[in-house]
């Protein structure tokens, strides 16, 4: 065992749990517990538990808080109010993605980011060398607090017992912060990564064994279904949801990501020119969702995007088995300059074969 890698407060039971674990983001995390076909399934048409403690958790609070997040992001902070959370980017100075995050409004003064786990040394950094405000706190809170994702259409209806928040009444993009599983101060959140409707829980490692076990105990009831990082890899890609690292790096722009609809022009931000004049201009890698016809076919990151005289024209970036469609989804970029989608065949090159793609529109498939 590498003593380098991390491990969440939940190892153990992971473990009990029969969970096949590999290293993933610099932390021993549960690829899958039984089947990964299974995991996706039982989201997307009862409930199931995912543990995601490895995300990065950082507050930043102080009267300049607001303003300080304004400059370093791509959204619009001002469109939210205390009690709701923002889909957002940080990006460098040539409008490049240092990370994707979800920025939790605590109060006028307080805000909770999450972050990507092979991000936050970078993200931290990056947040403190533009510290030219004063009255700042800036905490890293990553390691001292837990994650779960409670996921699918009977989620809320599942855990409900366990808290007197009404679940079904916090609006998508929101939070409360209340008892959960007679733990005080906990921040329940009506966010996820599937595309199935659910929240996540925010505790303190101290508790998280403790709420693992007893939404377990609801899941006998319910058939809760403990879920790991191979099926949420396959159940956002069925929403086409962007991973960093895949389909988003510090030389990929929000503009090239698809990600113009979290890029406010009406603000100032770092790197506001360089993402204006490329959307204007529209000279830029396009990013592209797919899918494989052909049966048996499955698109995997790296393989090659060609044209119909057998040029490369691009890459895949992710690509998985979807358990609803039953066929192959894939996302990528079409790096070739100018290159007219509607004018061309594409297909991606899988063992030396190139096997015709359909472009269409996200997500693959209806949330549930």
């Amino acid at each position: 065992m590498d003593h380098n890698v991390k491990k969440t407060a939940l190892y153990n039971s992971h473990i009990k749990l029969g969970a096949k674990i590999i290293p993933y983001s610099g932390f021993y995390m549960p690829l899958q517990y039984v089947s990964s076909l299974i995991e996706h399934m039982a989201v997307r048409k009862n409930v199931g538990i995912f543990d995601v403690s490895h995300m990065g958790k950082f507050i930043l609070k102080g009267k300049n808080s607001h303003n300080l997040l304004q400059y370093l992001t791509t959204n619009d902070l001002s469109n939210i109010k205390t009690g709701q959370a923002q889909y957002s980017c940080l990006i460098n100075n040539l409008g490049g993605i240092i990370d994707d995050l979800v920025i939790y409004k605590i109060s006028e003064e307080e805000f909770l980011l999450i972050v990507n786990a092979t991000n936050i040394e970078k993200n931290k950094k990056w947040i403190n060398d533009h510290f030219n405000y004063q009255d700042l706190a800036f905490t890293d809170y990553s390691h001292e607090y837990s994650l779960l994702a409670i996921q699918g259409p009977k989620s809320l209806s599942s855990i409900q017992k366990l808290t007197n928040i009404s679940l079904s009444k916090i609006p998508f993009y929101c939070f409360e912060i209340g008892k959960f599983a007679q733990i005080d101060d906990v921040l329940i959140s009506r966010t996820g990564y599937t595309g199935s409707i659910g929240v996540e829980i925010y505790i303190r490692n101290e508790y998280a064994e403790n709420i693992w076990n007893e939404i377990l105990k609801i899941g006998k009831i319910f058939q809760i279904t403990p879920c790991g990082i191979a099926s949420r890899d396959s159940l956002r890609l069925e929403m086409g949801y962007r991973l960093y690292g895949h389909e988003l790096s510090e030389n990929i722009t929000p503009i090239e990501a698809g990600l113009s609809w979290i890029t406010k022009f009406n603000k100032k931000f770092i790197g506001r020119e360089i993402l204006y004049k490329q959307k204007k201009e529209g000279n830029y890698k396009k990013f592209i969702s797919f899918l494989v016809e052909e049966k048996g076919k499955i698109p995997r990151s790296g393989y090659f995007l060609k044209d119909e005289k057998n040029l490369i024209v691009g890459r895949v970036t992710s690509g998985v088995y979807s358990p609803v469609l039953k066929k192959g989804i894939g996302l990528g970029y079409i790096t070739k300059n100018n290159w007219d989608l509607d004018k061309h065949s594409i297909f991606v090159s899988i063992r030396e074969n190139n096997i015709p793609i359909k472009i269409i529109k996200l997500p693959f498939i209806k949330k549930t």
